[in-house]
């Protein structure tokens, strides 16, 4: 086997370990096998997320979680039989068993291919005030204020790149000029910027009804004050593979009622629960869209993301949540800039 080591598991690793082996390999997934080295399935970063969403624990095991009926080819298999079998079954890789069922190898998409040319857009919202981090942003937008060594938005830009993702937009408006001349065309970093710029606020949708030209292809938004490293290429699988018309990354909050909580029916108390644990999920400000959504935006018009998502689901259409479960900060306010400083170091270098 040449590269499978790192992707190995059994069934009865934990959530934890999975998301270790999926994030640190190299091919995006977990195989799990017995102790003679036959394969009983796979596992895959949109596996576990949703499973995630379903209220699996990260310290419980995979055993319910993995797919159990991968698709898969043989040994005996010519590479084009192995692509045609990805392809048909959306699958970006795909285990190579022997006649006993064990496992040789795992044969990857990408690499059987050659080449991936990664066409989806990213479109950056650099166009807001930063009211609540004033006095920082009175004379520079909050997208070029520094975390770590560099603007915000430069460390946003270099993650996608890092991906392959480097066709970029930039939706300017407060202190405009200061974003387009730091980073210009993008070519310092590898990339390649374009700018709308809002001549009012139009909101996170609203500003997608600016776009010259429609994309061809799912593409990126994201606010330009977050830090994270979300993988963007698991995103990106999620939402094809869910055959997504919008997909929204989420990410869990807790929130803990200082009281003890009174259950009751009629005059009766059924049950006090104290200070009880809420967990939610919130909106994380990073998007992945199909171009048809851009049909349900008006132009000109203020316009934010959860309306466009509310009409969506109002359409009928397929709208999904992609729980992050990797480093993410939203720098809103003061406490929270401070906070990215901190952690800068740690997440990013």
């Amino acid at each position: 086997m040449k590269n499978t080591a790192d992707i190995l598991l059994d069934e009865n690793s934990s959530v934890k370990d999975a998301l270790l082996v999926i994030d640190k390999g190299t091919m995006r997934i977990a195989i799990i096998v017995d102790k003679d080295n036959k394969l009983l399935g796979t596992l895959n970063d949109g596996d576990i997320r949703r499973a995630l969403l379903n209220g699996i624990k990260l310290d419980e095991s995979i055993k319910n979680v993995y797919y159990k009926t991968p698709s898969i080819c043989s040994i005996h298999d010519s590479k084009d039989t192995v692509i045609q079998t990805a392809i048909k079954n959306k699958v970006y890789q795909i285990p190579i068993v022997d006649d006993e069922n064990k496992l040789v190898d795992v044969e990857d998409l990408a690499t059987l291919l050659t080449s991936v040319n990664k066409k989806n857009k990213v479109i950056l919202m650099a166009g807001g005030l930063g009211t609540r981090l004033q006095p920082l942003t009175n004379n520079i937008p909050k997208p070029l204020l520094k975390v770590g060594t560099k603007p915000i938005l430069e460390t946003i830009i270099e993650n996608f790149a890092s991906y392959g993702f480097k066709d970029i937009i930039i939706s300017v408006n407060y202190k405009s000029e200061m974003i387009k001349n730091y980073f210009k065309d993008g070519s310092k970093l590898g990339v390649n910027i374009e700018y709308i710029e809002e001549a009012k606020r139009l909101g996170t949708a609203g500003a997608l009804s600016l776009l010259k030209e429609s994309p061809n292809e799912p593409f990126f938004v994201m606010n330009g004050d977050l830090l994270s490293n979300v993988n963007f290429n698991h995103l990106l699988d999620f939402h094809y593979f869910g055959n997504s018309t919008a997909t929204m990354c989420v990410r869990e909050f807790q929130y803990q009622i200082p009281y003890g909580v009174i259950e009751t029916s009629e005059d009766k108390i059924c049950s006090i629960v104290e200070k009880p644990i809420q967990n939610f999920f919130v909106n994380a400000g990073i998007y992945l869209l199909s171009p048809k959504v851009l049909d349900f935006i008006p132009n000109d018009e203020f316009y934010d993301m959860p309306t466009l998502f509310n009409k969506l689901i109002e359409k009928n259409k397929n709208v999904l949540s992609f729980p992050i479960h990797e480093y993410w900060l939203d720098i809103g306010q003061h406490n929270d800039f401070v906070q990215a400083n901190n952690e800068y170091d740690e997440n990013f270098r």
